[in-house]
């Protein structure tokens, strides 16, 4: 049962909304359930390139504050990765809102650092990702208005009550909570072993994005993004430069 065990909710924080070009600036593990305490480990990382205004408006890093006290990348993506590593070896689920973003970003900057990627260190065995994103549109389907499948109002909709969002966190949290919540009002979802669940979920962001990409190409007006020849990406849980598409 998804609420016997230990999970870990992640979350980063970025310097762009690419995943493949993004750099980290801070990320964050909660750990909750099991035999063990709940747990939060954080970093702050100086990612070398300057920080858009318009990205610090969201999580509120400065270029003075990574140059104050971040972290090299390199040292803090290998301790994260590490972490990372060790959790799935011990099966734990790792939840992050939208995984697709987060497990690209930090695939790309193992990468651009010079480090193994997860799939290097992971080898045959599956990574235990839980996405709250792609399962809240598998069993509610008709969410109404604009916006309202994004992280804050997910969690309001599940009765997850958070004061500081877009640290990351709270983010991360907000993401262990959220799939906490669908797994107690859809038992169904325990049912599935991690690799069902694994399965499952990336057959579930490919028919999403197939039919938001029908949504873009036949009903979207011009100025909501509407063409004919539109394509979303629909690649779970890595994208690929050239398959960015929508998320």
């Amino acid at each position: 049962m998804f609420a016997e065990t230990r999970r870990i909710g992640w979350d980063t924080e970025t310097t762009a909304p690419d995943p493949t070009e993004a750099r980290i600036v801070t990320a964050a593990l909660v750990a909750r359930g099991g035999a063990s305490a709940d747990r939060v480990q954080t970093w702050l990382i100086n990612p070398g390139v300057p920080i858009p205004p318009e990205t610090t408006e969201v999580h509120g890093i400065t270029d003075a504050m990574v140059q104050a006290a971040g972290q090299a990348p390199a040292e803090a993506l290998e301790e994260i990765a590490t972490t990372m590593h060790k959790a799935i070896a011990y099966g734990m689920p790792l939840i992050a809102f939208n995984t697709a973003y987060d497990w690209t970003v930090l695939n790309f900057e193992l990468s651009r650092n010079g480090l193994p990627m997860m799939g290097d260190r992971l080898g045959t065995t599956l990574p235990t990702l839980v996405d709250p994103h792609v399962i809240d549109k598998q069993v509610d389907r008709y969410v109404k208005g604009t916006g309202m499948r994004k992280l804050k109002p997910t969690a309001e909709r599940y009765g997850v009550e958070l004061t500081d969002w877009h640290t990351a966190e709270a983010d991360a949290l907000a993401a262990l909570l959220i799939a906490e919540a669908q797994f107690a009002k859809y038992p169904r979802l325990n049912d599935l072993g991690p690799k069902q669940l694994f399965a499952a979920q990336k057959t579930w962001r490919a028919e999403q994005q197939a039919g938001l990409q029908e949504w873009f190409r036949t009903k979207a007006t011009a100025e909501q993004g509407g063409a004919p020849d539109k394509v979303i990406d629909g690649s779970w849980p890595l994208i690929l430069p050239a398959q960015r598409g929508e998320q």
